[in-house]
């Protein structure tokens, strides 16, 4: 692979929800000097996410949930208003976001836009991140959506306006960076 790169030894930490690993490794500098670090990496699984948009309507599908990370950071609530994502859990992205999709936001959809894949966290975290766009209507709705149960996910289904959605990145409303990007994204693209 690289040949700037040695793995010495790697150490899973735990393995509880995801997998934490201490890796430690020697890295050759560009001066050619060579050096040992030890880094932890989180494995947590590829993950996909998704902004459902209706052009005629100018509307938006975002979903609210309580992100423990976010309320131990400082996040008053917990509560995040986000697009709608899961990991893939050995699915191809395409399949496993019009899954997700289904079960969060209750939209069965069957056409999907890749759009980029990203690394959130590239510091610590693994996670190959693929981002989607999709057209919605009305009809697509199947149920309530609100995520699964045995999952023990609690979500929140969120219509809004575009424009609101743009002015909650501003006020702060949401932060969530997938979701920003997405947005984005379509602002720019003029997708709504």
């Amino acid at each position: 692979m690289n040949s700037k790169i040695n793995i010495k030894k790697t150490e899973i930490l735990s393995e509880s929800w995801s997998t934490l690993k201490r890796i430690t490794f020697d890295y050759q500098k560009n001066n050619g000097d060579w050096e040992t670090h030890t880094r932890e990496s989180y494995d947590r699984g590829n993950g996909a996410a998704i902004l459902l948009y209706n052009r005629e309507r100018r509307t938006v599908i975002l979903t609210r949930q309580f992100r423990l990370p976010t309320y131990t950071n400082g996040n008053p609530t917990g509560m995040m208003i986000e697009v709608c994502a899961g990991v893939l859990e050995q699915r191809e992205p395409e399949e496993a976001i019009k899954k997700e999709t289904e079960e969060e936001t209750g939209y069965r959809i069957s056409h999907v836009r890749k759009v980029f894949e990203a690394y959130m966290s590239p510091g610590s975290v693994t996670e190959i991140l693929y981002f989607f766009l999709a057209e919605y209507t009305k009809d697509m709705k199947v149920h309530e959506g609100g995520g699964i149960d045995h999952d023990q996910e609690d979500i929140e289904v969120l219509e809004i306006p575009f424009s609101e959605a743009l002015r909650m990145m501003e006020t702060g409303e949401i932060r969530d960076g997938k979701t920003m990007l997405l947005l984005q994204y379509a602002q720019i693209h003029n997708l709504i």
